[in-house]
């Protein structure tokens, strides 16, 4: 739960989150050193459809508006990320009663 959406891909409207908390330059400079590091986006070394997300705001019931960020990321050494053969997000436990604003990640190893 890292609470930073890597890229634009990640938001559903990329110009209304602009330099917002969890898409702010300074906060995906400091996720992008992570990854200069060697560390690996598990979910990104996929094709993924469109709209993935894995939050979403309360306030505007935006999981019915399907208007999430992908915030939650996996993520994976270079061994790791090699052994890595799958990576989703679990978007049923998001239309349970009373559920996080969060959706699991998965990778699968």
């Amino acid at each position: 739960d890292f609470n930073i959406a890597p890229d634009d891909r990640d938001v559903h409207d990329p110009e209304l989150w602009r330099d917002m908390v969890l898409c702010s330059g300074p906060e995906r400079d400091r996720l992008k050193a992570l990854l200069d590091l060697g560390l690996s986006d598990t979910f990104r070394l996929f094709d993924q459809p469109e709209g993935s997300w894995s939050w979403w705001d309360y306030r505007e019931m935006n999981f019915r508006r399907k208007r999430g960020l992908r915030i939650d990321l996996i993520l994976a050494s270079k061994a790791l990320a090699a052994r890595c053969s799958g990576a989703t997000i679990d978007i049923e436990p998001r239309k349970l009663d009373k559920p996080s604003d969060h959706a699991p990640v998965v990778a699968v190893l």
